[in-house]
């Protein structure tokens, strides 16, 4: 016998009713948990779908406070890389620059500069000792690319360098007295301990509000599936850097899913870990059980999904959002409105109906930092 289990409501279906306000529009605040200890300046997160996130995508919306997550449809050297990548755009000092040895040549050097898009790197030792830095300014005219880079490179004599700890205000003093770009991190045995550019100070300047770690970096997301033999996956996600992972699934509510979380958990106690997606209030209590440190929410909403089609299942966006916000109060554990977001009055609203953040994919396929 069919059994109506309630009325529900989608975006379409609800408009937010105006109020007095004393806020004025260039003093409100956007900023939002996404997890616990992950906070975002701007409440959107990008889909991890291969037309959407990859790392321009991720590195340009982690700068305007939200945060991006790299899809899964490629091979986890790749995926590892793509993390890597956003974490060493904007990173302020360097901790584990890459670097050359003396031997290295320079058609070595020229293919490190078009797989990363940056062109310095420090010249050390065997022993991690710095002897100097190859830049582009250095090689820019050179035409015999196999001599080695101890040639060209800029010995330690002429290095603008600073010790672990120095200020901000003295770095850039330094650098600017020396009409250099670059400084380098040392210990006092002259160690390579990391590298500061003036780019990265430039470019946090431009962007306050940029979404960043504790140690200055770009945060990013990843996405892993639920089944057998994602863990190799998930070690290499986590050696990259990755801030959150992203345990998805179209039914979150399942028990593979479930489990993949908790093996998770196990094995990476701090890990922030988001599972989805999942349409009721007891699918997000179960992945709240399960050690999730945000749950995301939407079965079938999105603007290119075919479950609901396929499967003919589904809770409509607004209530499904509602639901799990009040299966999880008194939890402290956010929920993600994934899908069905098609203007920016969605966002308000999935807001509205209790979601911390939004997960939005059509309205950044078609931007110039999408994989497209």
């Amino acid at each position: 016998m069919l059994r109506i289990a309630k009325e529900a409501l989608t975006f379409d279906d609800v408009l937010l009713v105006p109020a007095h306000s004393t806020v004025l529009p260039n003093t409100a605040d956007l900023s939002t948990q996404l997890t616990k200890t992950i906070r975002l300046n701007i409440p959107m997160l990008s889909a991890a779908m291969d037309t959407v996130t990859e790392a321009r995508l991720a590195i340009a919306l982690a700068q305007e406070g939200g945060i991006g997550f790299i899809h899964k449809n490629m091979s986890i050297e790749r995926q590892a890389e793509e993390v890597r990548r956003v974490k060493k755009h904007e990173s302020g000092i360097v901790s584990d620059p890459q670097t050359v040895l003396p031997t290295t040549t320079l058609h070595e050097v020229k293919a490190l500069t078009e797989r990363n898009g940056f062109a310095g790197y420090p010249v050390v030792t065997e022993e991690n000792e710095l002897v100097g830095i190859i830049t582009g300014r250095d090689v820019r005219f050179v035409t015999d690319l196999n001599q080695p880079v101890s040639v060209y490179m800029t010995p330690k004599e002429r290095l603008v360098t600073v010790r672990e700890g120095e200020t901000r205000d003295v770095v850039l003093a330094k650098m600017h007295e020396k009409r250099v770009e670059k400084a380098l991190v040392v210990d006092s045995s002259f160690h390579l301990r990391g590298m500061i550019t003036v780019k990265d100070f430039q470019k946090a300047e431009r962007k306050p509000n940029a979404c960043k770690d504790e140690h200055g970096r770009l945060r990013v997301g990843a996405a892993v599936g639920a089944g057998a033999g994602n863990e190799e996956r998930v070690d290499a996600l986590v050696a990259a850097g990755v801030d959150v992972l992203l345990i998805d699934s179209s039914h979150g509510h399942s028990e593979g899913v479930l489990q993949r979380i908790r093996d998770t958990r196990a094995k990476y106690p701090d890990l922030q870990i988001i599972g989805g997606n999942v349409a009721t209030g007891a699918g997000a209590r179960a992945l709240a059980d399960a050690g999730c440190s945000a749950v995301k929410v939407g079965i079938g909403p999105g603007s290119i999904c075919t479950t609901r089609i396929v499967t003919g299942v589904g809770v409509p966006q607004i209530t499904a959002v509602s639901d799990a916000v009040e299966a999880l109060e008194g939890t402290g554990i956010p929920v993600i409105a994934d899908g069905g977001i098609r203007f920016s009055g969605d966002i308000a609203k999935a807001i509205a109906a209790g979601a911390a953040a939004v997960m939005v994919g059509s309205m950044l396929a078609g931007t110039e930092e999408s994989p497209g």
